[in-house]
C-alpha cells in the first residue's frame, strides 16, 4: 500500500522513517528557531547599497478557451501549500549589507516544510532592497541567494513582487521602506504619497496619482513599477516556470489593490473603525475636480465627502453611510464613490497590462509558463450593512445593492490573472457580532464572480490559525462545493510557532490531506 504526498511516494514502512527525519528536524528547529527575525529599527534608512506547468497568461482572446481548462483542473483535488517567509528574513552584517538571518536554521526549516508535503516558498521581492539607493541601481544578490537555497531544497516559488512598505506592520520589529531615493522625493513633495482629509499622509505606498506624472528622478510611477518587473525577469528567467510557478504584482498598501483607509501600525486606526477616504493629495484631487467638471458639477471636485466620518468612527450615526439626501445613495454620493473605485480599477489595469506583456513570451513555452497574480484586501467588517463602509473607504464600491467586486476581477480576467483571497480560515461566528463582520460572505462573494468571470483562485489565511478547526476550515473553503477549487494556498507565514509540537502536529497532516489527490 503506498500513500501520495507532496508529490512523492512513501510505503507504509517508509512512512515511519519519514515521521523519525520530522521529528529531528523539528528538535532542531525548536533549538535554534526562534525564528529568523529582521532588521534593527529604521535599518532600511541607514546606508548600503510544477503546478503552473501547464498554466497560462490568458490574454482576452483565449478567456473563453480557458473556461473548460478552469472547469477540468477543478478535477484535480491536490492544492498546493505554499508558505511565505518570514518578515524578519533579511538583517545587517559588520559591514551593513543585508544577508539573510540564521542560513542553517532556515535551511533546516525548508528542509522540515519539503518533507512535511508543502509544495514551495512565498518570497516577498522588496522594491525597498533591490532599487534602494538610486534609480536602475537593482542589486539582486540577496534573493540570487535565496532562490537557490530555496530551489536547492525541492521546493517551488510563489514570488511577490512588493512596491509597497512594511514599516509600519511589523510590530516595532524594523521593516523594508520604499528606496531611499524615493522617500528623499518624498521628503520635499509628500504628494506622492496617499493623503487624508486632515492632510497625513502615508509613505507604505505611492499615490496612484502619479502613475502617469514624471515625479521620480524622471519616471512616472508606472514606468518605475515597469522597469523593476523586467530587471526581475532577466535576472531571473531560467527561474520562471520551473522554480518560480507564480508571480504576485503588488498593486497597494500590504501590495493588495486597495487604498490605505485603514492605517495599521501608525495609531491612526484600530478595528472595527469605518477607515477615511484618501484622496487628499493634490494629484487625485486635481484629477477629481476634472472628473467633477466633466460631469458638469464642478462643485464636487473641490474635496471628498465631509460626512463620512473618520477612522475610528462606527457607521451609525455618520451620514454618509446612512440612506439619505446626502449619503453614498445620493447623485454626489455615486459621483464620488465610481470615481474613487474607478480610480482604483484603473491603476491594477495599467500595472497588471504592464505584467502581463513582459510575461508573454514565456507563453511560448509551456515549460516556461507562469501563473500571474493580484492580491485583493480582506474587508470583512460592516459587511451585514448596507453600505459597506470599510469596504467603501478601501475603494471597493461595494454594498448591499451592488457588487463592486465583478469590476475589479474583470480586469483580472482581462490580463489572465488569478485573484489571491483572504479570510479561507475566518467563521462569521468568531467575529463579534456587534461590528456585523461576515468573512464567510465576503468570500463566498468573491468565489462568485470568479467563477463568473473565469478567474482561477488562490487562496490564503489573514490571521495565523494552527489549531484543527482553523486548518479544517481553509480546507473546506479551498474544497468549496460552489465555487472552483483554489490552484494553490499560501500559509501566512513561516515562524516559530509553526514548529512548536502542538501545532506541527495539526499542520503536517492538513499539508498531506491538501496534498493528495481525492
Amino acid at each position: 500500500m503506498a500513500c501520495k504526498c507532496g508529490g512523492y511516494y512513501y510505503t507504509l514502512n517508509a512512512k515511519a522513517s519519514f515521521d523519525r527525519d520530522l521529528a529531528k528536524t523539528r528538535k532542531f528547529l525548536l533549538r535554534n528557531v526562534s525564528v529568523i527575525r529582521m532588521f534593527t529599527s529604521g535599518f532600511f534608512r541607514s546606508k548600503w547599497r510544477s503546478i503552473a506547468g501547464k498554466r497560462r497568461i490568458l490574454s482576452m482572446d483565449a478567456r473563453e478557451k480557458s473556461r473548460s481548462t478552469i472547469l477540468e483542473s477543478s478535477k484535480d483535488k491536490r492544492v498546493p501549500i505554499f508558505v511565505m517567509m518570514p518578515v524578519d528574513i533579511f538583517t545587517l552584517d559588520a559591514s551593513g549589507c543585508p544577508r539573510i538571518r540564521k542560513l542553517k536554521a532556515l535551511t533546516v526549516s525548508l528542509k522540515a516544510l519539503k518533507l512535511a508535503g508543502v509544495h514551495g516558498i512565498g518570497v516577498e521581492v522588496w522594491w525597498g532592497i533591490v532599487e534602494r539607493c538610486s534609480p536602475f541601481d537593482y542589486d539582486w544578490s540577496l534573493y540570487e541567494e535565496l532562490f537557490k537555497l530555496i530551489s536547492d531544497s525541492g521546493l517551488k516559488l510563489h514570488v511577490a513582487l512588493s512596491f509597497h512598505s512594511n514599516i509600519h506592520s511589523t510590530h516595532g520589529k524594523g521593516g523594508v521602506s520604499l528606496p531611499l531615493w524615493i522617500l528623499e522625493i518624498g521628503d520635499v513633495n509628500k504628494d506622492i504619497y496617499y493623503r487624508d482629509q486632515q492632510g497625513f499622509s502615508n509613505n507604505d505606498y505611492l499615490t496612484l496619482g502619479v502613475d502617469h506624472v514624471p515625479l521620480l528622478s524622471g519616471r512616472t510611477a508606472l514606468q518605475c513599477y515597469e522597469d523593476f518587473m523586467l530587471s526581475f525577469v532577466n535576472k531571473f528567467e531560467s527561474f520562471i516556470g520551473t522554480v518560480i510557478e507564480e508571480i504576485s504584482i503588488g498593486l497597494g498598501p500590504s501590495g493588495e489593490l486597495r487604498y490605505p483607509a485603514h492605517p495599521f501600525g501608525d495609531g491612526r486606526w484600530k478595528f472595527p473603525g469605518i477607515g477615511e477616504f484618501q484622496c487628499y493629495d493634490k494629484y487625485m484631487m486635481e484629477d477629481l475636480k476634472m472628473a467633477a467638471c466633466r460631469e458638469g458639477k464642478p462643485q464636487w471636485g473641490d474635496k471628498g465627502p465631509q460626512n463620512a466620518g473618520c477612522y475610528n468612527s462606527l457607521p451609525s450615526g455618520v451620514p454618509f453611510f446612512e440612506e439619505g439626501k446626502e449619503s453614498f445613495l445620493s447623485d454626489y454620493g455615486r459621483f464620488f464613490l465610481e470615481w474613487y473605485s474607478g480610480r482604483l480599477i484603473c491603476h491594477a489595469d495599467a500595472i497588471l497590462a504592464k505584467a502581463a506583456k513582459i510575461l508573454k513570451k514565456y507563453q511560448e513555452n509551456e515549460q516556461t509558463s507562469v501563473l500571474l497574480v493580484a492580491k485583493i484586501g480582506g474587508i470583512y467588517w460592516w459587511y451585514q450593512t448596507l453600505s459597506h463602509p470599510a469596504e467603501l473607504t478601501a475603494g471597493y464600491y461595494n454594498t448591499a445593492l451592488r457588487d463592486g467586486y465583478d469590476p475589479v476581477v474583470s480586469v483580472l480576467s482581462r490580463h489572465g490573472a488569478a485573484l489571491h483571497i483572504p479570510c479561507l480560515e475566518m467563521m462569521d461566528s468568531e467575529t463579534p457580532p456587534t461590528y456585523l463582520c461576515s468573512p464567510e460572505g465576503l468570500l463566498k462573494q468573491m468565489q462568485s464572480v470568479s467563477k463568473k468571470r473565469i478567474v482561477n483562485l488562490i487562496g490564503r489565511n489573514t490571521t495565523e490559525r494552527l489549531d484543527k478547526t482553523g486548518l479544517w476550515k481553509i480546507r473546506s473553503n479551498c474544497y468549496n462545493p460552489q465555487a472552483e477549487v483554489v490552484r494553490s494556498f499560501t500559509y501566512f507565514r513561516m515562524n516559530d510557532s509553526i514548529f512548536r509540537v502542538e501545532n506541527w502536529n495539526n499542520f503536517v497532516p492538513f499539508v498531506r490531506m491538501m496534498s493528495t489527490d481525492l
